[in-house]
């Protein structure tokens, strides 16, 4: 099953609560099983140069159908696989990617990019479980 409408705003409405809470705007992204863009949110004062990162956070996730920092492990010039991140386009290996998960079912992926790297992961975190 891959996200719905319906439940890709949820998801954004979640990550945004997390985000306005902690007062960072950022970008969010929801992309659905396939990788295709769901939905978006750019709040107010996020960095532009953040929203191809949200979108490369949640890709990266896809991919490998694991947060992005798990990815991240693979690419350290001391692993088997040093390089990857030259790979799909480019992968971004930091937090802020995460499948959304809906019971043991993986139905999309999120992406968020604007705060510090804790604060993306916090509001990526916030948006990746269906309540």
């Amino acid at each position: 099953m891959s996200i719905t409408l319906h439940l890709a705003s949820m998801v954004i409405q979640q990550a945004r609560e997390k985000a306005e809470e902690i007062k960072i705007p950022v970008n969010i992204v929801v992309l659905d099983t396939a990788g295709y863009l769901k939905s978006f949110i750019r709040m107010d004062d996020a960095f532009l140069g953040s929203i191809d990162i949200a979108i490369q956070k949640a890709k990266t996730s896809m991919l490998f159908r694991a947060n992005s920092e798990t990815v991240g492990e693979f690419l350290k010039p001391e692993a088997a696989a040093y390089g990857l991140e030259n790979t799909n386009g480019g992968l971004v290996a930091f937090p802020g990617g995460r499948p959304i998960m809906n019971g043991n079912a993986i139905i999309g992926y999120i992406g968020v990019s604007g705060g510090a790297v804790p604060q993306d992961s916090m509001i990526a975190y916030a948006g990746s479980f269906i309540k």
